[in-house]
């Protein structure tokens, strides 16, 4: 399997120079070259297998030319036999042809742990073959950087440093990242928005000489390491719930496209998906995109669910370039435009095509709230603020009642205790292993929201690691 920049100007790569690299060199993203395909008899016969045996078999063709099926297989099941749930990613049912897929199993209670925990094995197995070392530099809007740190801790050929909003996260969250204490882990508070994080990200993976003298890479959704897990709890839910002869509506909270756009690729692949609902809290800008096919920026504000208080979202790159033909320098044009301007409009024939798949409904605090407080209710179900939103924007586009829906819960309740008690008068208890949290000692620095202050940062750390 080769992979393609949507700039269109970089290397054409392999897997794993693709998992190492992270943002392509012209500063797009990488995509496969072709989809790997599943046929409706491929699918049937995933039927009765766990969710690692499901893992490997719609990730085999990615990772084709870079690791065996044995290989993989290791890494697949070493991740997800520590996973608290025997069904790793087990369904629970609100209503008549209404799912949730609970994504907060793994050790850090979070979606983003069933592509980081094989995401991490994946840089140690690749690295530890080639004998290189790199450091992982990534932004998190509270929960990626968890799930990072979490994979990488004590890693023998990775050190990683993981930029936050200063005072813009859960308490949990804050605490997952900056209690552990591991030699080759560093977390920064930026004085500023998740966005501005991930604009300094960027900005050091496109300092071509910064990145290749400290041996940078990346494991925010930029990388196709991540997207490619994602795909599989898609695929997994729906066998589960009779694909590929029941159509599927999924509904995904999201901030930065990536977890929708492994649905995307799912359907791209073979799975029947007929709908991809997108919720939204107030920074609403994907929202917004789908009503009017105009991407516009807007000041980001504080919300209930910070993992979503995101404007740009960078894994929507991907989706323009289908749409778009796969025509890497239209994508450049655009994503220049919407740098400069903070507004990108997509060619109608383009829109209409996404709004056949897509649409998108926003829900503000009050509304959130009140979607977990009914939810529980009517359910038993407990929900944490971003799966409310999916929940809710879920229910409000299961317009098809052929189509079976699956709301994606991307959360434990317990990473947002203050505002499930809020809604629903019960406060989350953390899972056993996590009951200490608030008792671990601490280590983060708070840097200003400059890129050069980041950079020295990164420069000093990395140093120390190859001294």
């Amino acid at each position: 399997m080769k992979y393609v920049s949507t700039r269109g100007n970089a290397p054409v790569l392999s897997f794993d120079d693709v998992l190492l690299a992270g943002l392509a060199r012209d500063g797009g993203l990488y995509v496969p070259q072709t989809w790997p395909q599943f046929s409706a008899s491929d699918i049937r016969a995933m039927r009765g297998l766990s969710y690692a045996e499901i893992a490997i078999r719609v990730m085999a063709p990615f990772v084709e030319g870079s690791l065996t099926r044995d290989e993989l297989a290791e890494l697949v099941n070493d991740t997800y036999s520590r996973f608290t749930h025997p069904a790793v990613a087990p369904l629970k049912q609100l209503d008549s042809n209404q799912w949730v897929l609970e994504l907060f199993h793994g050790p850090t209670i979070a979606f983003k742990d069933y592509a980081l925990q094989l995401v991490g094995r994946l840089f140690d197995h690749v690295l530890t073959k080639r004998g290189q070392r790199v450091t992982i530099v990534g932004a998190t809007s509270g929960d990626t950087g968890s799930a990072a740190i979490e994979a990488c801790r004590d890693r023998d050929s990775i050190d990683i440093v993981i930029l936050h909003p200063h005072n813009r996260t859960s308490a949990v969250q804050r605490k997952q990242m900056t209690t552990v204490l591991s030699d080759n882990v560093r977390n920064v508070a930026v004085e500023g928005t998740f966005d501005d994080c991930q604009d300094m990200v960027k900005a050091l993976f496109n300092d071509h000489d910064f990145r290749d003298t400290y041996h940078l890479s990346a494991v925010n959704s930029i990388n196709w390491a991540r997207v490619m897990a994602q795909i599989v709890y898609y695929f997994a839910s729906a066998v589960a719930l009779g694909s590929p002869d029941v159509p599927m509506t999924f509904s995904v909270p999201t901030g930065n496209f990536g977890n929708v756009f492994a649905g995307f690729c799912a359907r791209q692949m073979g799975l029947p998906i007929d709908k991809l609902v997108v919720g939204s809290n107030s920074n609403d800008i994907l929202t917004r995109f789908f009503e009017k096919g105009v991407m516009e920026a807007d000041g980001v504000v504080p919300t209930l669910s910070p993992s979503m208080d995101i404007q740009v979202s960078s894994n929507f790159e991907r989706l323009v370039f289908h749409y778009l033909g796969n025509d890497g320098k239209a994508v450049g044009q655009l994503m220049d435009e919407f740098r400069a301007t903070g507004r990108m409009g997509m060619p109608q024939g383009a829109y209409g095509a996404m709004r056949e798949l897509f649409e998108g409904h926003r829900y503000d605090d009050e509304q959130t709230l009140a979607v977990m407080k009914t939810t529980q209710a009517k359910t038993g179900e407990m929900l944490d603020p971003h799966s409310a939103i999916g929940v809710a924007a879920g229910i409000k586009g299961h317009s098809n009642k052929t189509s079976t829906l699956v709301a994606l819960a991307t959360a434990h309740p317990a990473k947002f205790p203050d505002a499930v008690e809020k809604a629903t008068g019960a406060r989350p208890p953390l899972p056993a292993h996590m009951a200490d949290l608030f008792d671990r000692e601490e280590r983060f620095d708070v840097l200003a929201n400059d890129l050069g202050a980041v950079r020295d940062y990164v420069a000093t750390f990395a140093k120390r690691s190859r001294a």
